[in-house]
């Protein structure tokens, strides 16, 4: 009998070996972004955040620190919410002793509005009035500061990488002397002459480049000259590989590639997050990753959509930005981040279906049929609404109140056994769904050529009814360890300020 035992002991340990001898082969670089330009998280909830992620098998978190990071000699750019250089420089011990890499991610192309908008640094704009992008003619000038916040940054992380971002550079060619660049040379050499400049200031510095991988696809001449050092990012949220561009020109590059799907990207927002999409995206991207040889893979987080509004002054003076599309905290997200780390321990493509029904029972206590309410409350109702119109147009914004009314009523009829706090956030991010679309069916209404002033008290009635302030004790109390008090506030504002403006409004409407 013990014979049998030991040789069954002898089985299992062989087997771990060669899973470890796999896990080791697989993904040298298994990596997490965390993206902290909206909902800063508190030190405490970002510490516990990167131990759930060292238990998970990560290895590597890449921070997009933006405003967040106290610059030393740049003090205009550290926003409210900054952590001190301390607090930095302890958190990144915290995750070096336990395995993992911290990479600094510093935008040095586009999405730079938060440097750009103060004017010191405005004769580096692409755009005088759109301060998103570095007009990538200005080498100089642009050299001396990432240079300034490279060497910054390096003096509170450890990793051999520093992240330059390099994606979404929507202005590229804007200005009269990039427009006149791109008629001699193209756009991209335009991209390609600084980014190469930038990599090579980072490889000056002792450090490999990372950047994202958009535009080099779109323009592949833009590879052209990039030091051999430079690690791409194929970032891909579920579309065809091509889209960006030529896929293969990428591949046959000869450059070391990470891949990057997302557990929160477009169109998610407040008012809807699209669970089964993202499932979707663990399920056929990191397989295919696989296949194409990546090195390593990074699971991005969006907080926002990195397009700013502007509250201005006069024509030339900002007072403030504001994100355009913000998403429910990452404190919710817990089962999206556990499939991903279940993802990587395996070469098959997740089961999507046995991962909730494993995660629902052994997360929340629920048996089967529970799961399955669970999981088809989750996944039904996932349109997006602009300008009045659904993303299917064949379901009306009445058909989707009605969704979002039995989405809530399944939630509710859950009880789980256990983890009732973090169960909690599906059941208030359904009843900030519903809100909304009782808000869109009477802004539609208004909206409608045959409205009627006699259904104004209705209408008034509704929108009184949506002011509910529960909602928001709810949000404070499932958030408080994981954001500031004052982001929690805005965060409440912001999600309920189109009700309160036309609240306002119909308020005026009827009096004598």
């Amino acid at each position: 009998m013990k014979k049998y035992i030991l040789i069954a002991a002898l089985f299992v340990v062989s087997q771990l070996l060669s899973f470890a001898g796999q896990t080791q082969q697989d993904f040298a670089v298994r990596g997490f972004h965390l993206d902290l330009r909206v909902q800063v998280m508190k030190m405490p909830a970002l510490k516990k955040f990167a131990k759930q992620l060292q238990i998970g098998g990560i290895n590597t978190l890449i921070m997009e620190w933006e405003a967040t990071y106290p610059f030393e000699n740049h003090p205009l750019i550290p926003n409210q919410f900054a952590y001190t250089r301390e607090e930095v420089r302890e958190f990144v011990d915290y995750c070096e002793d336990m395995g993992i890499d911290v990479i600094p991610l510093q935008q040095s192309f586009g999405h730079v509005e938060y440097i750009l908008r103060h004017y010191r640094y405005k004769d580096m704009r692409e755009d005088q009035k759109d301060y998103s992008q570095i007009n990538p003619l200005k080498e100089e000038q642009a050299k001396a500061l990432f240079k300034d916040l490279y060497k910054d940054m390096i003096s509170t992380h450890k990793s051999e990488y520093i992240h330059i971002g390099g994606d979404e550079t929507y202005l590229l060619g804007h200005s009269k002397e990039s427009q006149a660049k791109v008629a001699a040379v193209g756009k991209g050499r335009l991209y390609g002459d600084y980014i190469k400049l930038l990599c090579q200031l980072v490889v000056e510095l002792g450090k490999k480049p990372v950047l994202w991988a958009d535009i080099a696809m779109k323009y592949p001449d833009a590879l052209q000259g990039i030091p051999k050092e430079t690690i791409f990012i194929d970032w891909n949220y579920g579309w065809d590989v091509d889209m960006f561009g030529k896929h293969s020109n990428l591949l046959n590059s000869g450059f070391e590639i990470w891949g990057a799907p997302s557990l929160r990207s477009h169109p998610d927002n407040y008012f809807l997050t699209q669970w089964e999409k993202h499932f979707k995206n663990i399920h056929d991207f990191i397989p295919l990753a696989r296949k194409f040889g990546y090195k390593g893979i990074v699971m991005t987080s969006w907080s926002t959509s990195g397009l700013y509004g502007s509250t201005w002054e006069s024509p030339k003076d900002l007072v403030e930005l504001y994100p355009i599309r913000r998403v429910y905290p990452l404190s919710g997200f817990n089962m999206l981040i556990e499939a991903y780390f279940s993802a990587l321990r395996t070469k098959e493509p997740i089961n999507i279906r046995q991962f909730v029904h494993q995660y629902g029972e052994q997360q929340y206590g629920f048996e089967e049929r529970e799961v399955d309410k669970f999981w088809n409350a989750l996944r039904s109702n996932p349109y997006e609404i602009n300008q009045g119109v659904g993303s299917v147009q064949s379901v009306s914004i009445a058909q989707m109140k009605d969704s979002a009314d039995w989405v809530l009523r399944e939630l509710k009829s859950l009880s789980p056994k256990k983890n009732k706090r973090e169960f909690a956030h599906y059941v208030l991010m359904a009843q900030i769904r519903q809100r909304y679309l009782r808000y869109m069916d009477v802004e539609m209404a208004l909206n409608r050529p045959d409205f009627d002033v006699s259904s104004l008290p209705r209408l008034k009635m509704e929108l009184k009814g949506l002011l509910d302030e529960r909602l928001d004790k709810v949000f404070k109390d499932l958030n408080s360890d994981f954001l500031y008090t004052e982001e929690i506030h805005q965060e409440n504002e912001l999600r309920n300020s189109k009700i309160r403006l036309l609240q306002a409004r119909l308020n005026r409407l009827g009096k004598k």
